[in-house]
């Protein structure tokens, strides 16, 4: 076992890491405003002077696990009229397609123990163009594309920094940090850049007053001390100047009225505005930075280190180097033997950034709802209206964790269902962080009493799809397959029995009529349907039947059926479990087909496709006939169960075989049940091989959903022929848009008309397989469709998995299609390897849209390059 393996074993060495936010302002946490405008409650520039109560941000920043104390970097190129701590972007109100970062960094590299991480931050010379970028996306309209920082020209002479930020632990408190900038412009120019240690607020709010301190040593050092850390000291090579301030609110800025003290901001108004007073001469506070004046030459690079240890080292520097390049060796080994069957290049490139990405995608993340609605004890009382407001549902909600973020800039808060796709690539290089982060919103400070999983704290009371036992299911398969066929069935265990309850708050609060046809609402794809399917008041007062919120829950008794399996090898008990989430998905398969007893399944005999119904209360129903993502959903719910697992599963195969037996009707609904596939199998799907053909026909059209860099949410024959739906006086219109979207839905800053998205993307890839698995090669369908070609199901999921890969891979033209058409991405050198994991693509031409740092779920990319073995 190589020594970072070893390391994961133990889990202090993940005290310290890469947790802070890229984005605290403008989160709802931090709102306390009467209205629930967190956007504009707290903005960017409040945010230089204000101090947060539930957690920090930085760039390139480290602290430990409960955020006491961290670490990030400042930067100021002379010309700035602030001081660059935090990374620049557009509200959701700002920006055309909603919130978007106006930055540029990439994350390179990291261990999961993060006993080494490297990410880069390219820093312009010239003033950053916070005005234009500002008000040239106000000035353009949601039929435009988004205006980047590549599109000010500011890279176009290279006259910018770039910023190497790299950290390497010698011991579990032991943390090496190296600074390297190159100049990549024609001339010298000058930067000043600031390691910046400051400990987070816990102090101000009435609860602990004790207040931690750091100060000066004589020696040009920083000394640290934190109950609940100790004493350490930030060790300085090259001896520089020291700014100390406090981590306080200056509220003279702010709101008007004076205070004595240091505040936030005081580096920055030292700095930027020539304000000596804005800073402690005694140099000692709770917020300090090291200020290095550097003059740097064309080409030239600039290196600073630093280490923050407990303890005393009277030679701190002697072994920096060394242990940066163990560190980095051993990060190298850790991933060799992912690697070894990857012989591309340019494939193992995207993967390891890909791993990078989602390791620097941690975040400490706290948010108690019921103090945050009440308020602090020291401080103003917050708006009465609050109590009526947003998460006042969720008050026993209570949440301190290191959690995976979908973008730490954009979406720096849980999502449900991202969080499930995460552990899929987790589970490939820490697979107990998967575990954990799974079982985690399954606590009960996580997950409502009535069952419900939180959705994400702009509304924790939406519904995103119930995929937390699909992901369980697989983080325990891919962990048995690394274990060589030992499986973790405490883990599995704990979660199937939490589980069990947020099934039954689905099957209770989102079957309305009790007919095994679901809702569900939003369900993560935004501006899919017609109209907002989270809205509670649809046309005519009816409600939604979704093909997929039915399918969704088909999966999801599917997946819990084949856990309460798995247990049942070692305790039989729960063979009787089993058998209940076996009959209850076939109930959903007759309710979703029309073969179903009332005449009026979501599977449409003329068009042959899944669509949602709106019903209405004179029980009068339509058929949305509108084919996107929503019809292929029923492809996910699909189950191989071979005669060896029955055989061991007597209490459970009895009962099948009596309910087949009992329910003809329901049988016919699992692809014949009593005709046995290749190598003795019986499969459970929501579809018979004729309709699996029937939707593939559909899906795998160039002219409908297939593109060459994946499948589209929506089919392109709505391109130039809108669909529209007609109803109280009104048309509604769907139109295919391949970029960002034109209309309002949820922000406008994401579009699932059009676009390809990489986690459903990712599930009928994997669902593509089961039923390879058990039709076997003889079942072949037309790739691409109109082709004349045929290939196996399985041919059809490699072939799927590098249209997806292909996103990020070089074409032959040198070109990356998830760059667009930035040449200065594609060509130059200090570009373009470095690989951006964006929210969603392009449907025509696989541009990266959307939050552009999203590795989440868009690292799943790490799990399809991964060579597949011979079915």
């Amino acid at each position: 076992m190589d020594i970072e393996r070893q390391r994961l074993q133990d889990k202090t060495w993940k005290k310290w890491g890469p947790y802070l936010s890229e984005r605290q302002w403008g989160t709802v946490r931090e709102d306390y405003s009467a209205d629930g405008q967190a956007w504009t409650y707290l903005t960017h520039d409040m945010a230089r002077s204000r101090t947060y109560r539930w957690g920090e941000e930085g760039i390139g920043g480290f602290c430990d696990e409960q955020q006491h104390l961290c670490f990030a970097l400042g930067f100021w190129n002379k010309k700035d009229p602030i001081l660059k701590e935090r990374l620049f972007g557009l509200s959701g109100y700002e920006g055309n397609h909603g919130e978007d970062v106006k930055e540029i960094y990439y994350y390179l590299d990291g261990s999961p123990t993060h006993s080494y991480m490297k990410m880069l931050y390219k820093y312009p010379q010239s003033e950053f163009p916070y005005n234009d970028l500002v008000q040239e996306n106000a000035r353009r309209t949601r039929l435009d594309p988004e205006y980047e920082l590549l599109d000010t020209g500011i890279f176009n002479e290279d006259k910018y920094f770039d910023i190497f930020i790299e950290y390497a632990k010698g011991g579990v408190d032991d943390i090496l940090i190296r600074i390297t900038v190159y100049n990549r412009g024609q001339e010298s120019a000058a930067l000043n850049v600031l390691p910046t240690l400051w400990f987070r607020n816990t102090w101000a709010w009435g609860y602990n007053s004790y207040k931690p301190e750091m100060m000066s040593s004589n020696d040009g050092n920083i000394f640290i001390d934190h109950t609940a850390l100790g004493d350490l000291t930030l060790y300085v090579e090259q001896k520089t100047q020291h700014l100390f301030c406090d981590n306080e609110t200056n509220t003279k800025r702010l709101y008007g009225y004076d205070r004595p003290g240091f505040f936030k901001d005081g580096i920055g108004e030292y700095l930027v505005h020539g304000d000596h007073k804005a800073v402690n001469i005694w140099q000692q506070g709770t917020r300090a930075a090291l200020n290095y004046d550097l003059t740097i030459g064309s080409g030239q690079s600039s290196t600073i280190r630093l280490r923050l240890q407990p303890g005393e080292n009277k030679d701190p520097f002697s072994d920096f180097d060394k242990v940066f390049t163990d560190r980095v060796a051993e990060t190298e080994a850790f991933y060799r033997p992912l690697q070894q069957e990857i012989t591309s290049e340019d494939e193992r490139l995207v993967q390891r950034q890909a791993f990078a990405g989602m390791l620097w995608s941690k975040q400490y993340y706290a948010y108690d709802v019921d103090q945050w609605l009440k308020g602090d004890p020291v401080g103003p009382l917050p708006p009465a209206e609050r109590l009526q407001g947003r998460n006042r549902q969720w008050r026993h909600l209570n949440n301190e964790d290191i959690i995976s973020m979908p973008d730490k800039w954009e979406y720096p808060w849980y999502a449900s269902w991202d969080l499930a796709f995460h552990c899929i690539p987790f589970a490939l290089i820490d697979v107990a962080f998967a575990k954990r982060q799974l079982i985690m919103l399954t606590h009960e400070w996580y997950m409502h009493p009535n069952g419900q999983l939180p959705a994400y704290e702009w509304s924790f009371s939406d519904v995103n799809p119930p995929v937390h036992g699909w992901a369980a299911w697989r983080v325990y398969e891919l962990d048995k397959h690394a274990n060589n066929g030992a499986g973790d069935t405490t883990f599995l265990e704990t979660i199937f029995h939490k589980l069990l309850l947020n099934f039954t708050w689905w099957v209770n609060r989102k079957d309305a009529e009790g007919n095994n046809i679901f809702e569900g609402g939003f369900l993560g794809m935004d501006n899919i349907g017609v109209f907002d399917r989270s809205n509670q008041k649809l046309p005519s007062g009816g409600h939604l039947e979704q093909a997929d919120g039915t399918s969704w829950m088909a999966m999801y008794s599917l997946n819990m059926m084949r856990i309460a399996l798995e247990l049942s090898v070692t305790n039989p008990v729960y063979q009787d479990m089993a058998t209940k989430f076996f009959e209850h998905f076939l109930y959903i398969a007759a309710a979703l087909s029309s073969m179903g007893s009332e005449g009026d399944g979501l599977w449409d005999d003329e068009d042959e496709f899944f669509y949602d119904a709106l019903k209405l209360p004179d029980d009068g129903s339509f058929k949305m006939k509108l084919r996107s993502m929503v019809g292929l959903i029923p492809l996910f719910a699909v189950e191989v169960l071979d005669d060896e697992l029955l055989t061991s599963q007597p209490i459970f195969t009895k009962r099948l075989r009596w309910f087949l037996d009992y329910r003809p009707d329901l049988a016919a609904l699992v692809s014949r049940w009593h005709e046995k596939g290749a190598e003795e199998k019986h499969l459970l799907s929501l579809l018979r091989g004729h309709r699996v053909k029937r939707i593939l026909y559909r899906m795998l059209d160039e002219t409908e959903f297939l593109s060459d860099h994946g499948i589209r949410a929506l089919s392109k024959v709505y391109e130039k022929t809108p669909y529209e739906f007609k109803i109280d006086g009104e048309t509604l219109r769907v139109q295919y848009t391949p970029g960002e979207s034109t209309i309002p839905l949820f922000g406008g800053n994401s579009n699932w008309r059009g676009p390809v998205w990489m986690p459903v993307n990712y599930l009928i890839i994997e669902s593509l397989q089961r039923f390879h698995h058990y039709y076997g090669d003889e079942f072949k369908v037309e790739y691409p469709t109109h082709s004349g070609k045929s290939l196996t199901l399985n041919e059809i999921s490699i072939e799927l998995s590098k249209r997806l890969s292909n996103l990020f891979l070089r074409d032959t033209s040198g070109r990356r299609p998830v760059f667009g058409h930035y040449d200065k991405l594609q060509y130059d050198p200090h570009f373009s390897n470095y690989i951006l994991f964006f929210e969603y693509f392009h449907g025509d031409n696989g541009r990266g849209m959307g939050a552009s740092h999203q590795t989440g779920w868009t690292g799943l990319i790490s799990k399809l390059l991964m060579p597949r073995k011979p079915m």
